[in-house]
């Protein structure tokens, strides 16, 4: 399609936005189970005029906008403080994805310096994010999986026998987006201390959820920098901290770490160039609404939030157990669930089937293998929607007994 030859008006263009928006996904419902994390009117206000103010600023140079350098300093170390690391440093990055690949490139450029690996290998169970898989070919390391364990959890002896001298890095994750299930970061951590390689945490969908469920009297197993030999943590603002996409957090463990993440080169015709990140422009837009948000929910806002969060979590998990021919895969201790076929009934149930069920209702889930399953990350803002949905999930298994699909897709990407 070509640009038009003249400009159109506001109007119109506005008016194409919303058509184009028409089928997307109703989060602001509560029918989207993922994507988007709804705080509530106040976070959108706040998130809104935080990011018209810094829509243009860029903080690819924070010597000119000094402001977006203290943003990122208030918002790590407010982060850092919550996960109980006194000396931890970090930077902020444009999602949970980047974040993992700059532990990776960390991982690999403290191999290459302290004990001289040309060529690494990062130690991961198969339940870990695909990023890792993505960083290690972005950043040439072999990627070692091992199986999890019976209940999905990354197998302490499993990962124990996989590490070499070739590792640079070990990886557990808190908790694991497919089955909702921390790894026993206590036990992981010290394997890679002992190889002298770096252990990351991604809690990109638990750092804005556990420290307040622990706040909470919730139990939760040690996971963050009270651990010893942890020495790289991920977590997403934009996810369960409410704030607008583009916002996540890599925290190191002290900033003599924290220094192989940057990127440096002085011999360019420019001035000497550095960066922490993957991209060089970042837009201040989606810093400012992270540190808008985080500053006008404060402990109590996401205190509250988490027990919206995880109440409404485990109202799914009991109403989907509920549901003859339904499990819930493994024994979640969070926000994330993944709905399945219970053994008994799959040559009568396709969860896939009641999947497109779910979806001519306006639901959206995302599809997940080994097993077949649907996936759940569960928010404040669904709470509203949690009757609905069971509701629409006992129908859409009713009506699809007995049928099968085809399709056995699990896309979780943008192809085009």
């Amino acid at each position: 399609m070509p640009m038009p030859e003249s400009g159109r008006t506001h109007d119109e263009i506005v008016s194409s936005l919303h058509d184009l928006r028409r089928n997307d996904a109703r989060w602001q419902e509560g029918r989207t189970f993922g994507l988007v994390y709804d705080g509530g009117s106040e976070v959108h206000a706040i998130a809104e005029e935080a990011a018209r103010m810094y829509l243009h600023e860029n903080a690819l140079n924070t010597i000119a906008m000094p402001s977006l350098a203290q943003i990122q300093r208030e918002v790590v170390g407010n982060m850092a403080a919550l996960l109980h690391g006194d000396d931890a440093s970090g930077f902020m990055t444009s999602g949970g994805t980047e974040s993992i690949l700059m532990a990776v490139k960390a991982a690999r450029e403290r191999g290459r310096a302290e004990r001289a690996i040309d060529h690494g290998e990062i130690v991961v169970p198969t339940s870990a994010h695909a990023a890792f898989h993505k960083g290690g070919h972005y950043f040439g390391l072999d990627v070692v999986k091992v199986d999890v364990g019976p209940d999905s959890r990354a197998d302490v002896e499993a990962m124990a026998d996989a590490i070499t001298d070739r590792t640079v890095l070990v990886v557990g994750s808190a908790p694991q987006y497919p089955h909702g299930v921390i790894d026993p970061i206590a036990e992981l951590a010290p394997l890679a201390a002992a190889a002298d390689a770096n252990f990351h945490v991604d809690a990109c969908m638990g750092g804005f959820v556990l420290p307040f469920m622990e706040r909470l009297g919730e139990p939760v197993p040690l996971w963050d920098f009270r651990v010893p030999g942890v020495t790289t943590i991920s977590l997403d603002v934009h996810k369960l901290g409410y704030a607008p996409k583009g916002a996540s957090i890599i925290l190191h463990r002290t900033k003599q770490l924290r220094r192989y993440q940057t990127y440096s080169f002085d011999d360019w015709l420019g001035g000497f160039y550095a960066s922490p990140n993957m991209q060089g422009t970042r837009s201040g837009a989606p810093m400012a609404a992270a540190w808008a948000v985080m500053q006008r929910l404060g402990i109590e806002g996401y205190e509250r939030l988490t027990r919206t969060t995880i109440d409404t979590a485990r109202k799914l998990v009991a109403g989907v157990r509920a549901i003859d021919g339904l499990e819930v895969v493994g024994d979640p201790e969070a926000q994330l669930l993944a709905i399945t076929t219970d053994r008994e009934w799959t040559d009568r149930l396709d969860i896939f089937v009641v999947g497109d069920a779910l979806a001519s209702r306006g639901w959206y889930l995302d599809r997940q293998h080994r097993p077949d399953s649907l996936h759940a990350t569960v928010s404040a803002g669904n709470a509203p929607a949690a009757d609905d949905f069971l509701t629409d999930l006992a129908a859409s298994v009713a009506e699809t007994l007995g049928q099968r699909t085809a399709d056995r897709s699990t896309q979780y990407s943008t192809l085009d």
